[in-house]
């Protein structure tokens, strides 16, 4: 019978720098490298019976398969140097009878799945159809309804969870975050006796921000029941409820309008690329004339692919019924809804280095964060920063802000001749 690591070394291209060592005693691949332990059959079955990633990740989340000294709050470093280099060759006619022999020997059955991953798409149909107002609140809970101790601990003091933009290379996390919420503000020309509606408003980072520095009201929506809490609580703690709430809703439910500024951050990812003229034409109607929208959202780098995440490790574990399209189609459905778009940036580079800080809080926190949230939770997180930190890196996503404005009938859009926003922010508390 073939062993494990024979299995390996005939069927994976060398020079990957692992080195396989299984339940069985075999070894296998680079006699230096970092070292993978299969620790039982039902590893195997796992990496048999689903893709690559998806298989790896239901081995590792079930404790069989394990990476000496890998930092399970930050991987980066081992899946950049040695995962990202793993590639089966296809086993030649000659070969499929032992590739048989082999997965029949180790008696192959599909596995318990791990009790963080989510069902696939076909099956969330008990929550109704893709984002309808009930699967959309079903998928933002589990993504964001973990624990808003677990959140503290990864997000920081500021408690934003998008990203953030760094005003130079020094910046720390937090200063980045601040960074982004006064560059979103400036964008949105916020000054006092604004009003201010902030949709997809997290923890209310943003909220707090622009009543405390620009002297607006506003009114930050969510469907994370947890966020929500945590949020108004916070503008209690700070004496802001007079100027600003937090509700636990939908943003369809905001029946307000004559907004002055509308705030869409790390929201248009959740609500489906079938739904943005809908989302797009809401928001406007928000808005009086002049008034301002800011889109900021995780993008793909060309407009050919848009929908739903073909990834299997995002869709199961971090972002169920997530899609993303590219920023050309989010600024053509922003015009063909009665939208001026003034300016675009993309901001790729700051979100691997907001993932990589997230990491880092991951890993100094990691005891903390598994006693909280569970240790299968915490190395999905673990995965899930470093993976995206790799793909902002290599621009397989990106990050894009969007302006735009509802012009009156005569065209008017209240702007200055030449944007202001990038002028240095003044020193704020």
């Amino acid at each position: 019978m073939m062993t494990v690591g024979e299995a390996f070394d005939r069927y994976f291209d060398p020079g990957s720098g692992l080195r396989i060592e299984a339940y069985d005693g075999s070894t296998g691949g680079d006699a230096d490298g970092q070292v993978v332990r299969l620790h039982s059959p039902e590893a195997l079955n796992y990496l048999l019976t689903a893709p690559r990633s998806i298989g790896m990740m239901r081995a590792y989340l079930s404790g069989e398969l394990s990476i000496d000294g890998m930092d399970e709050g930050n991987p980066y470093p081992v899946l950049t140097t040695y995962l990202t280099r793993l590639s089966a060759r296809r086993p030649s006619l000659r070969e499929l009878p032992d590739l048989a022999r082999f997965v029949r020997e180790t008696g192959l059955h599909v596995p318990d799945l791990p009790p963080q991953e989510a069902p696939a798409p076909w099956r969330r149909v008990a929550h109704g159809l893709r984002h309808g107002r009930m699967r959309d609140a079903a998928a933002i809970s589990y993504h964001y309804d973990v624990s808003n101790r677990f959140y503290e601990l990864l997000l920081g003091p500021s408690m934003a969870y998008t990203c953030g933009v760094y005003p130079d290379t020094e910046a720390s996390l937090e200063e980045a975050q601040s960074y982004k919420f006064d560059l979103v503000c400036r964008k949105l020309g916020l000054s006092p006796g604004m009003r201010l509606l902030d949709v997809g408003c997290g923890w209310g980072g943003m909220v707090a921000h622009a009543v405390r520095h620009y002297g607006v009201t506003a009114v930050g929506v969510t469907l994370s029941r947890n966020q929500a809490s945590w949020g108004q609580a916070m503008l209690e703690r700070e004496g802001l409820t007079d100027w600003a709430e937090i509700r636990h809703s939908d943003y369809r439910d905001v029946t307000e309008r004559g907004f002055d500024a509308v705030s869409s951050i790390g929201l248009t990812e959740h609500i489906g690329v079938r739904n943005y003229p809908a989302y797009f034409g809401f928001l406007r109607e928000r808005l009086r004339d002049g008034g301002r929208l800011l889109n900021h959202c995780i993008t793909r780098p060309d407009n050919r692919r848009n929908g739903m995440l073909k990834d299997p490790f995002t869709n199961r574990y971090t972002f169920p019924d997530g899609e993303l399209s590219g920023v050309g189609h989010i600024i053509s459905v922003m015009e063909d809804t009665g939208l001026e778009v003034r300016h675009q940036e993309n901001l790729r580079e700051h979100y691997a280095r907001t993932t990589g800080a997230w990491a880092q809080n991951l890993s100094d926190h990691w005891d903390e964060c598994v006693a909280e949230a569970g240790l299968g939770t915490a190395r999905v997180w673990g995965v899930y920063l470093a993976g995206s930190r790799v793909n902002f890196e290599h621009n397989n996503i990106q990050l894009h802000q969007v302006l735009g404005v509802r012009t009156s009938d005569d065209g008017e859009a209240g702007l200055d001749l030449r944007p202001t926003w990038e002028v240095e922010a003044a020193v704020r508390d």
